[in-house]
């Protein structure tokens, strides 16, 4: 018997090993390939500790286990040469909304999700650009972020309750603890206290050395976040701040209970166009003051890629009416042909529950930076607002659908410095940028806090085009480092920023996250090389050989 067959005597759901499926799970939407064993769909968390326990028993096998809900990932976070659990087909599901919180699965899809928050006026505010298409297993397993990070903070904010099943195949219950109940699990016998108590010696002992690892930026997807977890002030010790953007590297997630805000009723946007970037930092600065709900941006190069593609671009936002919407573009079409495209486009997003009050917020913010001089308009119909948000939430699967003969490839995708540093931070970038003339981009991103999506078109069959990019990612987190920022604020480590983690935090602060995955997984079958154990050979080699 195969093993495949051993393991499907054991499991409910499907074990499948076809060349197709296989294929398909090799890749996800970053630039790496690695073909796993196997691929399961678990019908239930008694699935999953089943497989735990069949790897335990075969060690002469060396398996090791990924989860995979929606394969959206950027990073090849659920990318594994061992077993691929996709919980997409059944743990799937909203259990419960009540009051403001929910319980959901980690396959449940968040445009699932998202219409029935919105029947109840909720919303989960740290859903990611990919919303259409992410799931949560996802948005907890990276820490994700998007445009509402700015007011509302990171998933790590909104987790109140994990299920997760650790390496001896048991579930567990993890949440915020008091430090009487924190002192009740150190008591306590088993892996559970075994990993509370060696996780809280680890912080204690090294507390000084992780408050100054903390990247100096509003937001970090970057290693394992142990400054997070022990809350002197407060006195909570809270485990879900380690496990919520850990990509699965410490156990599996079966279920979250997560917070929701109150949505609001209407949205008005302040479009701004820079065509140089010197005040960017204090354009920031001033419509920041008037409390925006998001603040985005993307450049030039998306811009032109929108008005190359306007039909096609049109349709996504399926209107109706086509020649209306084709209207709502005409000052984007003038600037174009007069030459005078921004090089920056600024969204900033007031909300409110009423038109009148949303209209108001972004009029004052208009004011505040009148003196600039530049010019600015003030979106408050619903297709005119979706246009603008959608070009920033799209421009990404325009840009990999539409240049032949090249994939799009994510790897210095997600680079954070604080906004106030934008106006040196940026034209350095550029210049870097510019040594590479062939390489064809888009920028995007979360102006609001100087969140930064760089998106470079590559063709992946040039061998010299894949070794280019380790020494244009390491000139690129040099200058990210010289500003304290993060290489990654939203999209997490994976293959492709593993290997640049030391560069970034240093070799002592690297050695506490290989601690940290010894105490929760010392035999390594959970997520190999994502976070800790990974070469940059092994990263290089596994970049797809073809488009």
């Amino acid at each position: 018997m195969n093993i495949k067959e051993e393991l499907q005597r054991v499991v409910r759901g499907e074990v499948v090993d076809d060349e197709n499926t296989l294929k398909k799970y090799s890749t996800d939407a970053s630039i790496f390939e690695v073909r796993p064993r196997l691929v399961v769909f678990p019908k239930g968390k008694e699935d999953i500790k089943a497989i735990i326990h069949f790897i335990d028993v075969h060690p002469k096998e060396k398996l090791s286990v990924t989860c995979r809900s929606a394969g959206s990932d950027m990073s090849g976070g659920p990318l594994n040469e061992g077993i691929i659990i996709d919980v997409s087909r059944y743990m799937n599901q909203l259990k419960e909304i009540e009051g403001h919180a929910a319980v959901v699965e980690p396959g449940l899809l968040y445009r699932v999700f998202e219409k029935e928050a919105g029947r109840h006026h909720l919303l989960f505010p740290t859903y990611p650009a990919s919303k259409d298409m992410c799931a949560f297993g996802g948005i907890l397993a990276n820490n994700s972020g998007g445009e509402k990070s700015l007011v509302y903070g990171k998933t790590e904010n909104y987790v109140e309750e994990l299920k997760v099943i650790l390496r001896d195949g048991n579930e567990y219950v993890f949440r915020p603890l008091t430090k009487k109940e924190l002192s009740a699990k150190l008591r306590k016998k088993g892996l559970e206290g075994e990993i509370y108590s060696k996780i809280y010696k680890l912080i204690n002992e090294n507390w000084d050395l992780l408050q100054k690892a903390k990247p100096n930026v509003s937001k970090n997807s970057a290693g394992y976040f142990l400054w997070n977890v022990w809350d002197k002030e407060k006195e909570i010790f809270d485990l879900t701040k380690l496990l919520v953007g850990s990509q699965g590297t410490l156990g599996i997630i079966t279920e979250a209970k997560v917070r929701l805000v109150d949505a609001k009723r209407h949205s008005v946007l302040l479009v701004i166009f820079l065509k140089n970037l010197s005040p960017l930092a204090d354009i920031v600065g001033r419509v920041l003051k008037s409390k925006p709900e998001s603040f985005e941006s993307y450049d030039d190069h998306t811009l032109k890629l929108v008005l190359r593609f306007l039909l096609e671009f049109v349709s996504l936002l399926g209107a109706k009416n086509i020649l209306a919407l084709l209207w709502q573009f005409l000052p984007e079409l003038r600037m174009l042909i007069s030459g005078g495209l921004p090089k920056l486009v600024l969204l900033a997003e007031f909300t409110a529950d009423s038109l009148k009050n949303a209209k108001e917020m972004a009029r004052a913010a208009q004011q505040n930076i009148a003196d600039f001089h530049i010019q600015t308009r003030i979106a408050a119909k619903p297709l005119d607002v979706q246009k603008y948000l959608t070009i920033r939430r799209q421009s990404f699967n325009l840009l990999r659908h539409h240049v032949k003969n090249k994939k799009s490839s994510p790897f210095i995708d997600d680079i954070i410095v604080r906004p106030e540093l934008l106006p040196k931070f940026l034209p350095e970038l550029n210049v870097i940028l510019a040594k590479y003339p062939d390489l064809i981009y888009t920028v995007a991103g979360h102006a609001g806090d100087g969140n930064f999506h760089i998106i470079p078109l590559m063709d992946l069959t040039d061998a010299k085009v894949r070794n280019s990019i380790p020494s244009l990612s390491k000139k690129v987190y040099d200058l990210v480092m010289r500003y304290r920022g993060s290489i990654t604020a939203e999209h997490n480590d994976g293959l492709i920023r593993t290997p640049f983690l030391k560069q970034m935090y240093g070799k002592e602060v690297c050695n506490l996250f290989r601690k940290t995955k010894e105490i929760f997984d010392p035999k390594g079958i959970f997520n190999p090389r994502k976070k800790v154990g990974t070469s940059l050979q092994y990263a290089i080699s596994h970049i797809m050989h073809h488009n």
